[in-house]
C-alpha cells in the first residue's frame, strides 16, 4: 500500500468553545484527504459523477480518538488505499500533529452508479490508478 499525506490546519470553525475540534469534524479532515487521494491520481469527484456516471460513498467507518487536536495546529491526514472487492475501497488513516497521533480510522468506500445509487464496479482507470499507487510501496503521492 501507498501511503498519501495532505496537510491542513485547524480553523476557529473546526473547533468547539474551548478550542478542540468538535469530534465530528475529523471526519471532515479525513474525507478531504480521500478526496485529494483521488485527485493525485488524477480524477475528479465531478467529472467521474458525469463520465462514467460514478460516486464514492462511505459504507462503513471506524473511529478512534487518541488524542484532542486544538485551534491552529498543523495536521497531517494520511490515506493508505486498497482495492476490497469490485466495488469497494478500503482506506486506513491517520491524522497526526507531527508524531503524535490523534485518530486513527478505517473506512470503507463504495462505488455508486451516479443515476440508481446501487454499486457498481470500479472503473478500470481507477483500479489501474490504485495498483500503480500500491506498486511505488512507501512513496508518497503528494
Amino acid at each position: 500500500m501507498s501511503r498519501f499525506s495532505w496537510p491542513a490546519r485547524v480553523y476557529w470553525e473546526d473547533t468547539d468553545g474551548g478550542g478542540v475540534v468538535y469530534y465530528a469534524n475529523y471526519l471532515r479532515f479525513l474525507e478531504r484527504a480521500r478526496t485529494e487521494w483521488l485527485r493525485a491520481l488524477g480524477f475528479s469527484q465531478t467529472e467521474l459523477a458525469k463520465e462514467p456516471g460514478i460516486l464514492f460513498v462511505v459504507a462503513s467507518l471506524s473511529i478512534d480518538y487518541r488524542r484532542p487536536a486544538r485551534l491552529d495546529d498543523a495536521l497531517i491526514i494520511t490515506c493508505d488505499a486498497e482495492q476490497e472487492g469490485a466495488a469497494s475501497i478500503r482506506f486506513t488513516q491517520t491524522i497526526r500533529r507531527g508524531d503524535d497521533v490523534l485518530v486513527e480510522a478505517n473506512v470503507l468506500v463504495a462505488c455508486l452508479d451516479a443515476r440508481t445509487f446501487r454499486p457498481t464496479r470500479l472503473p478500470r482507470a481507477i483500479v489501474e490508478a490504485l495498483r500503480d499507487s500500491t506498486a511505488r510501496e512507501g512513496a508518497p503521492l503528494t
